[in-house]
């Protein structure tokens, strides 16, 4: 993941076909040290390519891919009115405040101390 970004830094940079050397002075420039066949591999896959069209086919695959919440709460069989959904989420937030003050009492005391 850190050369896919690399190599986006560097073509956002205005390079539009990134060397290895380009890869390995960003990552050397935040202490990473470039693992030359990997480098290798992101050159030699998006040598050539348009960057804005890498983009655009990777988000059509990530649109078609499924994602697990919207599938749970469509199945969940009776549709709920929008009024009844709000009131549980309220008591929430008010239990996550009372909880919130009662672990403050013993604030600035470890366990251990």
């Amino acid at each position: 993941m850190r050369y896919v970004a690399a190599y986006l830094l560097a073509v956002l940079g205005g390079n539009e076909n990134p060397t290895i050397a380009d890869l390995t002075k960003i990552l050397n420039s935040v202490g990473i040290e470039t693992d030359k066949e990997r480098a290798e591999k992101v050159v030699g896959e998006l040598k050539g390519k348009n960057i804005d069209e890498v983009i655009a086919q990777g988000n059509t695959k990530l649109a078609s891919m499924p994602s697990g919440g919207g599938v749970a709460v469509a199945s969940s069989g009776s549709a709920a009115p929008a009024g009844s959904a709000a009131a549980p989420a309220e008591e929430k937030k008010d239990e996550k405040k009372e909880e919130s003050e009662e672990s403050d009492d013993d604030m600035g005391f470890g366990l251990f101390d």
